[in-house]
């Protein structure tokens, strides 16, 4: 099936004329009307009638014009959106996001939903190991995570988070190293279980053996929000990435941790082979909106 010959055939049929439906369709009248010789041969009977008064539809070119109008309406339509998929303004994005870019994530997105309201977005909380582990895999197209990303991923520093200790108002932690230490000894410690941040886990574990702090948690959460809640609540004190303070309930004061083994970089991540149009747009605008002194790309 040849598409142009039934553009050429709503084209004569709206503009009555040949000429005009030539200009329409930007083409010499010679090849429109090779055109709709073409399709006459292939239906085997002629569609117009030339007149003094134009071109006007034969009794089958009416019944043809209908469906042949149809036709060119959702060729046309197939061909905007095809443009608009290879733009990056229609599909799908998978996006995953842990504890150190729980505001990180949700304003990219919410950026990237404004602008571009016919792409459907996932946004799923998970751990940088299970990120890097899906996006490798084709499961998850771009990850909000813990750098470094593991070969052969990709990934843009966006910020820097460090250990902070949570604490309810008035237990006033000390501000200097030496004196935390023995500090976070004396006091119920609130953890998150290992498997829901092994991230943050692995980093909290490392502080403690570089400083000699060796306190025992006292209560395990299942989630980031749990413990800033129970140390508001004055259960204890919490080892927690410094961003944690941006969704915290009132009543929390935040220490960040200065020590080596205490900060990390974070970043968008993404697997380099599989760069959509969707995706790219996306990470477009994530570096569009990252701070000036940011870090940049970085391949693991």
């Amino acid at each position: 099936m040849d598409l142009r010959l039934y553009r050429a055939l709503v084209a004569v049929a709206d503009a009555s004329s040949f000429s005009r439906a030539a200009e329409t369709l930007s083409i010499t009248q010679p090849a429109l009307t090779k055109q709709i010789q073409q399709l006459e041969a292939f239906i085997g009977a002629p569609v117009f009638i030339r007149g003094r008064s134009g071109a006007e539809l034969t009794a089958l070119g009416e019944l043809l014009l209908p469906s042949a109008r149809e036709l060119v309406e959702r060729a046309d339509q197939l061909e905007a959106q095809a443009r608009r998929i290879a733009a990056g303004d229609v599909g799908q994005l998978r996006i995953g996001f842990g504890l150190s870019t729980l505001t990180i994530a949700p304003r990219a997105v919410a950026r990237f939903r404004r602008d571009h309201p016919d792409v459907r977005v996932v946004l799923d909380d998970m751990s940088s190991a299970v990120q890097a582990e899906r996006i490798e895999r084709g499961l998850l197209d771009v990850g909000f995570m813990r750098l470094p990303a593991p070969a052969p991923l990709d990934s843009v520093s966006l910020e820097t988070d460090t250990l902070a200790v949570a604490s309810p108002a008035g237990w006033d932690p000390p501000e200097d190293a030496a004196g935390l230490v023995p500090w976070l000894d004396a006091h119920p410690v609130i953890a998150l279980a290992e498997d829901r941040g092994p991230g943050l886990s692995a980093q909290v574990r490392r502080y403690f053996a570089e400083s000699g702090s060796s306190p025992a948690p006292a209560q395990y959460a299942r989630d980031i929000q749990t413990v800033l809640a129970l140390v508001a609540a004055g259960a204890g004190v919490g080892v927690v990435p410094y961003s944690a303070r941006r969704i915290a309930p009132q009543g929390i004061t935040f220490q960040p941790i200065r020590a080596a083994a205490s900060s990390w970089h974070v970043g968008v991540v993404w697997h380099p082979g599989r760069v959509t149009p969707v995706i790219r747009k996306f990470l477009e605008g994530v570096a569009a909106n990252a701070p000036a002194d940011s870090p940049r790309r970085s391949t693991s």
